[in-house]
C-alpha cells in the first residue's frame, strides 16, 4: 500500500453505514451486531498485516518473564536496553483540572462559638485572638470577596455561581529515561506471533527470549526490552477498528451485508435474489481490496529495483570481479581463487 498511514473507524460506525442501506431490516431489529463482529475480524485477518497498526513499547522483565501488551499480534523486532540514564527535569508546565468536591453533611452545633466552623466569619479569622481552624467548603458559603481556606495560605478556594467547590491539581511529569546502548536479543522462532522477516531470529548472542502464552520469557532475570510489534485493530476503549479507505470499504460493507442476508435466509425470509446480487459484488470487492493491499509501495519497489540492478551488474558487467587480477588464467588459479 501507499506510504501514508491508514485511517480507521470503529465497528459501530461501519454498522451504522450498513443500517442506512437496510432501513427496513434495521427498523424491525433484524440486524444483530454480535453476529457481525466476527465477520469484520475475518476480513481484517484476510487483508493481512499491512492494515495493522505498528506500535512500540518498553517492557520491564522481572523473574525471567513479562506479560506482552493486550493488543500484541505479531513481533517485528526486539532489542535489549542497557546503560540507562535517568534525567529528572525541573517542574514545568501546569495541568489544571476542575475536581468537584461534594460537601459533607454536618449537624448544627449545640452552642454558638465564635471559632466554630459553622458560625465563624472569614473576616474574623484575621483577628489575632481567634484561633479557629481553616474553613472548608462544607462549612459555609463563599463569595469572591470572602473565599474559603486559611487567609494566610494561598491560593484560596472559591465557589462558582452553582455553589460548587473545586480544587486545583498540578500534575508534573519530570522523569525521562534514556538508553544509550541497545543490545541484540535472539528470539526463538517457536511461535506464530513472530514475523517471518524478524531479524532477531537470525542473530547469535547470549541473551535469548521466546514467546509463549502471552508472555515474553527470557534467559536473564531482570532487564528492559524494547519491542516493535503489529497491534490488533482496537482503540483504547477496546472497540474493534476497521480501515477507512475508499477502496477497502466496499469489501467490509458487502461482507456484512452478505452475512445479514444469510441469517435472514435461515429465518425463511425471501431474500434469495438480494443475496445473489450481494455475493457477486462481494467477490469483486474482495479482489479489488486484496490488489490494493498487496500492491508494493514506492520504497519496496525502489529496494527491489536496486537489488535487481546489482544482480544484473554483477552478472553482465563485473562478472570477473570475484577473481584476483594478478593470477594467471589457469585451472589451478581458478580453483585457488574460488576456494578463497
Amino acid at each position: 500500500m501507499a506510504d501514508y498511514p491508514l485511517k480507521y473507524k470503529t465497528f459501530n460506525q461501519l454498522l451504522s453505514e450498513i443500517e442506512v442501506d437496510f432501513k427496513n431490516y434495521s427498523l424491525e431489529n433484524m440486524i444483530e451486531p454480535q453476529q457481525l463482529i466476527k465477520v469484520a475480524k475475518r476480513v481484517n485477518y484476510d487483508l493481512g498485516l499491512r492494515i495493522m497498526k505498528t506500535k512500540e513499547q518498553v517492557l520491564d522483565v522481572d523473574k525471567h518473564r513479562v506479560r506482552l501488551p493486550d493488543d500484541f499480534y505479531v513481533l517485528n523486532f526486539a532489542l535489549l536496553c542497557d546503560h540507562r540514564v535517568e534525567h529528572v527535569a525541573m517542574p514545568q508546565g501546569t495541568n489544571i483540572q476542575e475536581i468537584k468536591i461534594t460537601p459533607e453533611y454536618k449537624p448544627a452545633p449545640f452552642n454558638s462559638d465564635l471559632c466554630s466552623p459553622a458560625t465563624v466569619n472569614c473576616t474574623k479569622c484575621n483577628q489575632v485572638t481567634c484561633s479557629c481552624n481553616p474553613i472548608s467548603c462544607a462549612d459555609s458559603t463563599s463569595t469572591q470577596s470572602n473565599p474559603f481556606g486559611d487567609p494566610c495560605i494561598k491560593p484560596r478556594v472559591f465557589l462558582n455561581c452553582k455553589n460548587e467547590c473545586f480544587e486545583l491539581v498540578q500534575i508534573i511529569n519530570t522523569v525521562q529515561h534514556t538508553y544509550s546502548r541497545l543490545l541484540p536479543l535472539k528470539i526463538r522462532q517457536s511461535s506464530q506471533n513472530i514475523d517471518c522477516e524478524c531479524p532477531n531470529v537470525h542473530w547469535r548472542c547470549v541473551n535469548e527470549a521466546w514467546i509463549s502464552d502471552g508472555f515474553l520469557h527470557t534467559n536473564f532475570a531482570h532487564g528492559k526490552v524494547y519491542i516493535n510489534y503489529e497491534g490488533t485493530l482496537e482503540n483504547d476503549q477496546g472497540e474493534l477498528l476497521v480501515p477507512d479507505h475508499d477502496l477497502l470499504n466496499e469489501y467490509y460493507e458487502y461482507a456484512l451485508k452478505s452475512r445479514i442476508l444469510e441469517n435472514l435466509v435461515m429465518n425463511d425470509e425471501p431474500v434469495g435474489k438480494r443475496l445473489e446480487l450481494v455475493e457477486t459484488r462481494l467477490r469483486a470487492a474482495r479482489n479489488n481490496a486484496l490488489s490494493v493491499v498487496n500492491m508494493p509501495n514506492f520504497s519496496e519497489m525502489k529496494s527491489l529495483w536496486e537489488a535487481n540492478r546489482k544482480a544484473q551488474y554483477s552478472k553482465y558487467y563485473a562478472m570477473f570481479r570475484s577473481y584476483s587480477w594478478d593470477l594467471p588464467y589457469t585451472t589451478d588459479s581458478f580453483t585457488k581463487a574460488n576456494r578463497y
